[in-house]
C-alpha cells in the first residue's frame, strides 16, 4: 500500500513539473531566467562541526516574471569533521502564474548529534536526571540514519494569496546507537531508549509515514531573502499506520513570519519577526521525530544552539531579526542583529511549555551574490544559555 501511494504521488508530482515546464516555454520563453550557482561549500554549525562539499543552489521562473514568483532550490552534498555524510534537497516551485506550489524536503543522512533528554531544563553536562529515576539527562550522543522524503502540492484559490494543498511525509530513521563516551553508573539508562521502550518504540529502526493538511499564505516577494508582507501555514499531520508508521499519531506545524520595511527607498533594511510552534496532538511518535530546535524544513531556529539540543512532545518558537545593508548605494553587504527564544514541554518529566525558556542572540554578516534573485551567503555567530554558542553559514536568509 504504501509504496503504491509513494509512486503515485511521484508520477502526480512529475507530472505537475512537467507541465508546468512546457506551459512556461510555450508561453513566455522566459524559462531562460535560470540562474545556477554551483558553489563549493564551507560551512559551519554547532550539530555538524564545518562541512565541506557541494552546495548548489538555482532560481528560476516557471512562468512569465511578471506575474510568477521565483522558484528557488538548495541542495546540500556533505561531508563533516564530525564524520557524517549530509546529502539534501529542498526546494519551493511557483508555476505558472503561482497557481500551484510545490515545496520539497529530500534527505538522506548518515549522522551523529547529541541529545539531552526532554523539555527545556536540561543541562550541558549528563546526570541522573532528577525527574526520571535510573535515567540520564543532558549530552548523550547518538548515531544514525535518516531517510526523508517530503513532498506538498499547494492549489490557489482564486486570484488571492491563500492556497489548500495536500502532502506525504515519511521519516525512516535506522541504525540508531546512544553512548556516552566517559564512564558512567550501568544502571542508568539513556533518554531515547527510555522513551521509545515507554511508547512502544524499537530503540533501532522506526518510521513516521503520514499525509499532511496545509493551509498556506504566500505574499512575500522572494522566499529566499524577502524584504517585505508575510507568509503563513498551518500543517496538519495524520501518520496511519497503514501508511507504515510505526504508530497512529498526528501532529501540527504553526508558521507565521512578517516583514516590516523601515526604509521605503531602501527596501533591505527592514525587521523580520518569526513565530513558530510545533506539537503532537494525539498518539505517540518516536524520540527523534520529536519537535526539537534546528529541525524545521533549513534548519534555521534556535541560533545559539546545536541542532537537537532541546525536545519535547510541544515546541513553540519565536525570532526578530534587524537586517540593514552595509553601504549606501549598494546591496552587496549587509548585517543583521537577532534575538529568538524557544520553550518545549515534556510530559514524562511533567515540565509545561513555557515553564522554561532558552534564548539566544547573535549577529550577522550577509554578502548578495546574486542581486536580481537576492542569493545571499550568510554568516552568523549566536549565543544561548549555560555557555551554548555557534557559528552559522548558510546560504540565504535565516527566514
Amino acid at each position: 500500500m504504501r509504496s503504491i501511494f509513494l509512486l503515485f504521488f511521484f508520477i502526480l508530482v512529475t507530472f505537475f513539473r512537467l507541465q508546468a515546464q512546457d506551459s512556461a516555454i510555450y508561453k513566455s520563453n522566459k524559462i531562460n531566467k535560470f540562474k545556477f550557482v554551483p558553489l563549493p561549500a564551507i560551512g559551519s554549525n554547532p550539530a555538524n562541526g564545518w562541512l565541506f562539499g557541494l552546495a548548489p543552489s538555482a532560481t528560476w521562473y516557471m512562468g512569465n516574471p511578471a506575474n510568477t514568483k521565483l522558484s528557488n532550490f538548495v541542495g546540500n552534498f556533505l561531508y563533516t569533521t564530525k564524520k557524517q555524510w549530509i546529502f539534501s534537497s529542498r526546494s519551493n516551485i511557483f508555476l505558472d502564474e503561482n497557481k500551484w506550489i510545490l515545496v520539497g524536503d529530500w534527505r538522506y543522512f548518515i549522522t551523529s548529534q547529541p541529545t539531552y533528554g526532554l523539555g527545556s531544563s536540561t543541562p550541558n553536562e549528563w546526570s541522573e536526571n532528577p525527574n526520571q529515576s535510573g535515567v540520564l539527562w543532558g549530552e548523550q550522543q547518538m548515531d544514525f540514519n535518516l531517510v526523508r522524503f517530503y513532498e506538498t502540492v499547494l492549489r490557489r484559490i482564486g486570484d488571492s494569496k491563500f492556497y489548500l494543498g495536500i502532502g506525504y511525509h515519511l521519516d525512516i530513521h535506522s541504525k540508531v546507537e546512544s553512548f556516552i563516551q566517559d564512564e558512567i553508573d550501568p544502571d542508568l539508562a539513556f533518554s531515547h531508549d527510555v522513551y521509545n521502550l515507554e511508547k512502544g518504540f524499537d530503540l533501532e529502526k522506526y518510521t513516521l509515514s503520514g499525509i499532511t493538511l496545509n493551509a498556506l499564505m504566500e505574499n512575500r516577494d522572494i522566499a529566499v531573502s524577502p524584504y517585505e508582507k508575510n507568509f503563513a501555514l498551518v500543517s496538519y499531520k495524520i501518520n496511519p499506520t497503514f501508511l507504515g508508521s510505526d504508530q497512529s499519531s498526528s501532529t501540527l506545524l504553526l508558521d507565521y513570519r512578517h516583514y516590516f520595511n523601515m526604509s521605503e527607498t531602501r527596501k533591505r533594511h527592514l525587521i523580520a519577526v518569526w513565530g513558530f510552534g510545533n506539537f503532537v496532538v494525539s498518539g505517540d511518535v518516536p524520540y527523534m521525530n520529536l519537535p526539537s530546535i534546528g529541525w524545521d524544513m533549513f534548519g534555521r531556529t534556535g541560533r545559539g544552539y546545536a541542532q537537537g539540543r532541546f525536545r519535547g512532545e510541544s515546541m513553540v518558537y519565536s525570532e526578530a531579526e534587524y537586517r540593514f545593508p552595509l553601504q549606501r548605494k549598494k546591496e552587496t553587504f549587509g548585517g543583521t542583529v537577532f534575538v529568538n527564544a524557544a520553550s518545549f514541554n515534556s510530559k514524562t518529566t511533567g515540565e509545561k511549555i513555557m515553564e522554561q525558556v532558552n534564548p539566544g542572540y547573535g549577529v550577522g554578516f550577509r554578502v548578495m551574490i546574486n542581486k536580481e534573485n537576492r542569493t545571499t551567503i550568510a554568516a552568523d555567530y549566536a549565543f544561548g544559555q549555560k555557555g551554548n554558542s555557534g557559528f552559522y553559514l548558510n546560504v540565504n536568509e535565516s527566514f
